[in-house]
């Protein structure tokens, strides 16, 4: 009898877990083809002109374009969260699990660095360029906050108000938006702001200024769940 139950009970296990490899694989590659956009973009536009608002226009259209792609393309396997926050967020809220959100974490982590080494490649820089864009002033730090509380709302707000098919051009949008109006140019991504120290280019943050836009980016998580919560509740 025992070995019965094992010989039936296994392959549920091993379908798990392959489960749960391929929504981290997408994670990753998700996360990945993020920040060559982000970083790969940014050092085109500097290549491209030397209009600083220019650069800033096209590092965002792109961004948000492939941003767009990516969550639908990876959206039916991961949910496409690209974002430690956003996956923070999906575990307080109890629709992942905590083996499940450690995974995605570790995945959006290192496809984010491995996405930025692609994208200094591409270019002909060093595989790893450390950035010295210095972003540790307080009006930036603040604007992380902002950033990443918005950018929960519009994901959870479009998500709970059951429109999740316009999710991924809502996210775009916004993210396109945040380069403007927000001081920083919207990180709101832990994984994106380690991921973005590995480059010295028109994207990059130095080692020195992440601490403080990953604090921040946790402070706005800690709202947007307060806020989510309220205007947003589940039924």
């Amino acid at each position: 009898m025992p070995l019965t139950i094992s010989w039936y009970t296994e392959p549920a296990m091993t379908n798990d877990k392959m489960m749960l490899a391929r929504k981290a694989a997408a994670e990753f590659t998700g996360t990945g083809f993020l920040l060559a956009a982000v970083v790969g973009s940014g050092i085109a536009a500097e290549t491209l002109s030397e209009d600083v608002g220019l650069q800033l226009f096209q590092n965002a259209f792109a961004t948000a374009g492939v941003l767009a792609a990516l969550i639908l393309t990876f959206g039916v396997v991961s949910g496409a969260h690209f974002n430690p926050v956003v996956t923070l967020a999906e575990r307080v809220f109890g629709t992942i699990d905590t083996q499940t959100a450690v995974a995605y974490v570790i995945a959006q982590t290192s496809g984010g660095i491995i996405g930025v080494i692609v994208a200094n490649l591409m270019f002909d820089l060093p595989a790893v360029d450390w950035s010295t864009k210095d972003r540790s002033a307080g009006h930036l730090v603040f604007a992380e906050v902002i950033a990443t509380l918005g950018l929960l709302l519009v994901i959870f707000g479009v998500v709970r108000s059951g429109k999740s098919s316009v999710v991924a051009f809502s996210v775009a949008g916004y993210i396109g938006g945040a380069y403007y109006f927000t001081s920083s140019t919207s990180f709101a991504n832990p994984a994106v702001t380690i991921a973005r120290t590995f480059s010295d280019t028109f994207a990059g943050i130095e080692p020195a200024s992440a601490p403080g836009f990953i604090a921040a980016q946790l402070a706005g998580t800690v709202i947007g769940l307060a806020v989510i919560s309220f205007i947003w509740p589940e039924k």
